[in-house]
């Protein structure tokens, strides 16, 4: 065996062995500590780049979850005075056939005509004042597209609701409803009638909209969780598989560093053959 004392080859086979348990120590702490296997693009290139996709995904479709919290709101709120309207109807249902009976004087029904009167002035104020935002929703012609999903194919990821009858006494064909005669109040019974069925067409197109958008919220749902999941097992370290590394590293570094200290020492054992030769 060769003994030297210029180049100790053993002392630096156990540096280097030391310096890669300390790489990869540091490695394991790193994980450790943040609870990612990927915390640089050299641990993963690939994989970061497919993780980084799924979280913008899941980013812009926790925004359309929101989205469609709010259009669900707003169709509420749309409903909501739809049904205001539909109970002013019924209300003038009841003015109108009250008038229409001949058991009603002139005087009753000039009375009559006053509150409906009144009554009509209500519906234009409610089909003028239910608005979200700036947004009158029962004035008719009303579009609106809700962003539903992360990307721009409108097909996937767009819902569009359309109010296109509008709930102004114009509209309902109420505006010229009078109460002061048995035949025009006769004549109110049939315009009532049919207004009623606007009302109703309203109600309906709200209705048909707010379970697709509860549909599609539970379909977002469903979407982020899965993507999250996908994300995860990506991105994420198994932190018990990790801890055995973590230890079997730690172990590795002390018997390392026992070995280097050994290593380092051996040359002096040559001091012997020099002390014995003089």
């Amino acid at each position: 065996m060769a003994l030297r004392i210029n180049t100790n080859i053993a002392a630096l086979n156990a540096h280097r062995q030391l310096s890669d348990t300390d790489a990869r120590l540091a490695v394991s702490m790193e994980r450790l500590s943040s609870g990612y296997r990927i915390n640089k693009a050299k641990d993963d290139v690939a994989g970061l780049s497919i993780a980084n996709k799924f979280r913008l995904e899941v980013r812009g479709l926790r925004m359309s979850q929101q989205n469609v919290a709010q259009a669900t709101a707003l169709l509420q709120l749309g409903e909501g005075g739809a049904q205001k309207i539909e109970t002013v109807i019924e209300r003038l249902k009841e003015l109108a056939t009250t008038a229409a009976s001949d058991n009603t004087d002139s005087d009753g029904r000039t009375r009559l005509n006053a509150e409906a009167s009144k009554l009509l002035e209500e519906i234009d104020r409610i089909a003028q004042d239910t608005k979200y935002g700036s947004t009158q929703l029962l004035t008719g012609s009303v579009t609106m597209t809700f962003q539903i999903g992360s990307a721009n194919t409108a097909a996937q990821d767009q819902i569009s609701v359309n109010l296109t009858q509008g709930l102004e006494t114009n509209d309902l064909a109420l505006n010229n409803l009078s109460l002061s005669s048995l035949a025009s109040a006769q004549a109110a019974l049939t315009s009532i009638d049919n207004s009623l069925s606007s009302v109703n067409a309203v109600m309906g197109d709200i209705g048909a909209a707010q379970s697709r958008l509860e549909f599609a919220s539970a379909n977002l749902s469903i979407t982020v969780e899965n993507l999250s999941a996908s994300e995860s097992t990506i991105r994420d370290v198994d932190m018990a598989f990790e801890m055995i590394s973590f230890t079997k590293s730690q172990i590795l570094m002390q018997a390392g560093t026992a070995m280097l200290a050994q290593a380092n020492m051996a040359p002096q054992n040559i001091l012997a053959l020099i002390g014995g030769g003089g």
